[in-house]
Formats: C-alpha cells, sequence, structure tokens
C-alpha cells in the first residue's frame, strides 16, 4: 500500500510504494531519497540528510546529527505514477523541525 508524506500545510510532498520500501520518490516519481538505517530518516541519493518522518509529514530536523555515509544504494526502478491521495490537514512543526527544502524535493527543477 502507497504511504504518502505530506508537509505541515497538507500538501503531498512525497511517497513510498509500501511501508518496507527504502525509496523515497516526489509526487512527479523522481527519486529524491532512501532510508539507509531502517528507521524514519531519509537522506538523498547523493547521502545528504533529507527529513525525518513523522506519522504521514516529512519534516528537516533542525538539530539532526551526521550519522555517517551509507553508500550509495543503487538507483531504483521508476516507480509508476501514484494517485492523487488528496489534501491533508495542516498540523503544526514539532519543535525543532521545518518543512524540507523545495529544491530537495524537487531537483530537477532546482538545478
Amino acid at each position: 500500500m502507497t504511504v504518502y508524506l505530506h508537509d505541515s500545510q497538507g500538501v503531498w510532498i512525497a511517497f513510498r510504494s509500501d511501508e518496507r520500501n527504502r525509496f523515497l520518490f516526489n509526487p512527479d516519481g523522481d527519486w529524491i531519497g532512501w532510508f539507509p538505517w531502517d528507521d524514519a530518516v531519509a537522506v538523498t541519493p547523493g547521502g545528504a540528510y533529507l527529513g525525518t518522518v513523522h506519522g504521514d509529514r516529512l519534516f528537516s530536523d533542525v538539530h539532526y546529527r551526521y550519522r555517517g555515509d551509507r553508500g550509495y544504494p543503487g538507483a531504483p526502478g521508476y516507480p509508476g505514477a501514484a494517485p492523487y491521495p488528496g489534501a491533508g490537514a495542516y498540523v503544526g512543526l514539532p519543535s525543532g523541525c521545518e518543512d524540507v527544502p523545495g529544491a530537495l524535493l524537487w531537483p530537477r527543477l532546482a538545478s
């Protein structure tokens, strides 16, 4: 079952094909990150911190501590188009968190 992640405003920003899948994609199907430690922390394909999953939200933890380089996992296959899940409700940001910068979520547009 597809896992949809939203920002604090309820905007759909990322998805995984299921809870166990290590790869994270933006709504356009672009690979934007992965979960190297089998927990809630996602890093970019290049290994930089991307964000931390809080329920159905993806936030950037301001006080994230570098955990080392897990290497490059190899690119995943194209996930296919995920259907629009609808908007989520607004939630306040957890203490010490902010929304993930758009340049990390849509790298093709930022370059």
